[in-house]
């Protein structure tokens, strides 16, 4: 069972695959995009860049392909496909039942590294939007997960200290955003049946 810890004054979620089942349908856009572009996207691969923004996966890949795909044109491309697949957004209930638990008691906020129409979308269809004081987005940051910034940014519309923050995240990149920011961290997998 997953517990608030004594010290958390707020609470932070990322959203995909920690408070929405979107994973699966995230993967099988990549890996539609992957595969159109003559690209290997293992889905080992893509939970280990858990959390992190489209346009930062494309600079990856472009590196450890050897391609000079635009940033721009494959996230377009990703996304489109990602919209096109969505089916109805499934909650993780052990997640979505803290959030519920603590609305109104603690502060919460969101940090994902998806782009805010998305993240309004997902939360809008979870009917969770306005649980939330802030949300924070790769449109808002300069330095995605695993950089702390998404995280302290939550921290600061809350107006509560990072080290009273507990961090609830799926992704590796966003756990080490997390501790880099000195929150206290869930890694919310063992709960959720996710091995990776």
């Amino acid at each position: 069972m997953i517990t608030i810890h004594p010290k958390a004054q707020a609470l932070i979620f990322d959203i995909d695959g920690t408070l929405a089942d979107t994973m699966p349908t995230h993967y099988q856009a990549w890996y539609f995009t992957a595969t159109q572009h003559g690209l290997h996207f293992p889905e080992e691969l893509f939970y280990k860049w858990a959390g992190m923004p489209t346009h930062k996966i494309v600079e990856i890949i472009n590196q450890l392909h050897g391609t000079n795909f635009s940033e721009e044109y494959l996230t377009a491309y990703k996304e489109r496909k990602y919209q096109e697949i969505q089916q109805e957004i499934r909650p993780i209930e052990p997640i979505i039942k803290i959030a519920h638990l603590h609305f109104g008691k603690l502060p919460m906020s969101c940090g994902t590294g998806n782009y805010k129409k998305v993240a309004y979308e997902i939360l809008d269809k979870l009917g969770i939007k306005h649980y939330f004081t802030a949300i924070i987005s790769a449109d808002d940051v300069l330095r995605p997960k695993p950089d702390p910034e998404t995280f302290l940014r939550c921290a600061e519309a809350m107006e509560i200290a990072p080290e009273f923050c507990q961090v609830f995240e799926d992704g590796e990149p966003g756990l080490e955003a997390a501790r880099q920011a000195g929150m206290i961290v869930t890694d919310v997998r063992p709960f959720i049946g996710r091995k990776y």
